[in-house]
């Protein structure tokens, strides 16, 4: 079995300014609209899956760049519980590695977010 792990610690005012500064475009090209409408607005939510994109990438082991920031979504289940879900090329670059199995964690404080991400292969890779 396969694993790879990233793990990504953001600092909230960070993401707040670039909102404040760049708005409605910003918010567009880090975060889908499913996110855009389960965070509502919320810095800290939205921190935190910037984390866990980033520790997605890390994760991916290519960094945002060879993935956009769209590729990769975190939706809360029926509990809140984060899902990670991946599209073009994070979903290539996962399948090429051979990843299948994913599992992420948020977590803030009023300062800070950070986002763990662990993935596996669901068999032997070769």
């Amino acid at each position: 079995m396969k694993l790879s792990t990233g793990v990504d610690l953001v600092d909230i005012a960070r993401i707040r300014a670039a909102i404040e500064r760049h708005g409605a475009k910003f918010i567009a090209r880090i975060f889908t609209e499913a996110e855009q409408r389960e965070c509502g607005g919320r810095f800290a939510s939205l921190a935190a899956r910037f984390a866990a994109k980033e520790a997605t990438a890390k994760a991916l082991g290519c960094g945002i760049g060879v993935v956009s920031w769209l590729d990769i979504e975190v939706r809360g289940d029926e509990n809140n519980a984060p899902h990670l879900y991946l599209f073009g090329a994070g979903a290539q670059t996962a399948k090429q590695l051979g990843l299948s199995i994913w599992s992420v964690s948020l977590s803030h404080t009023e300062s800070l977010a950070i986002a763990f991400v662990t993935a596996t292969s669901d068999s032997e890779v070769s």
